[in-house]
């Protein structure tokens, strides 16, 4: 399964709820993978503690290579089989960022290479779960992540402005799904930074609901054990299992199991 974790509104938590995710997917057993679509790197970062500085193991590399490719051959899958890193925990696995996505993103739009990620993962074989983290713009790598996945799970993080970028959110998905990938299923909105004994959160989760939205059931509170995290590179389930935080990732993760 290829889950995409998309929002074009920044901030509302992409790359913790892509790596909090895919570390209890590998706790579970299951060889997980996650793309770092992300010029920004923060799930790189958060999974291997360090940006990775050699672009010729990351995504970019991949990229490159397909612009790169003649009349007479060439493999684009091995360009990505290279650039997959051991984290430090079992079953999981990334494919970094690097700033040289920027100005490579031109030249891929040029040439039409939108689908040559999906192309790449379906040939990829040996994990049982892939999570791509993307940028928070609707750009060609948000859009290649688009296409590529089967599910897409979307951020919320209990503003009237989320709000209003989420209705044209899943609009996006909606053309996506219609103009390139009819696997693509919206699975979710997760709502993070949750506040349950707020108002304003209450009220824009219940309107979505009413509305009939993918509200996900499990939520995800707000914590200062998230910041923490990112800053020793542990996603929560590693750094604190019993925590509250923790069992909520987890009940999202089942959620989303069913």
């Amino acid at each position: 399964m290829r889950r995409v974790i998309f929002n074009q509104k920044g901030g509302v938590g992409k790359s913790t709820i892509t790596c909090n995710l895919a570390a209890i997917s590998a706790v579970e057993g299951k060889r997980t993978l996650v793309i770092d679509l992300d010029i920004q790197g923060n799930s790189t970062h958060y999974l291997l503690g360090k940006k990775v500085e050699d672009s010729d193991r990351t995504i970019a590399a991949f990229f490159k290579d397909s612009l790169s490719l003649s009349l007479f051959g060439g493999n684009n899958n091995s360009g990505l089989e290279s650039a997959i890193h051991e984290t430090a925990y079992p079953n999981l696995f990334v494919v970094p960022s690097h700033p040289e996505l920027e100005p490579l993103q031109g030249r891929l739009e040029s040439r039409f290479k939108i689908f040559k990620l999906k192309e790449a993962l379906d040939k990829l074989t040996g994990f049982d779960a892939i999570y791509i983290d993307t940028p928070p713009v609707l750009n060609f790598y948000s859009q290649s992540a688009l296409i590529a996945a089967n599910k897409c799970l979307i951020p919320f993080d209990c503003d009237s402005f989320s709000r209003e970028a989420l209705y044209r959110l899943m609009q996006t998905v909606k053309e996506v799904k219609a103009d390139h990938n009819q696997q693509l299923e919206i699975e979710g909105i997760i709502v993070n930074q949750f506040q349950r004994q707020a108002n304003l959160p209450q009220q824009l989760v219940s309107e979505l609901i009413a509305e009939g939205l993918p509200v996900l059931e499990a939520m995800i509170s707000p914590s200062v054990k998230v910041r923490e995290s990112h800053s020793v590179s542990q996603p929560l389930v590693h750094y604190v299992p019993t925590h509250k935080l923790s069992d909520e990732y987890r009940a999202l993760y089942a959620e989303i199991h069913k």
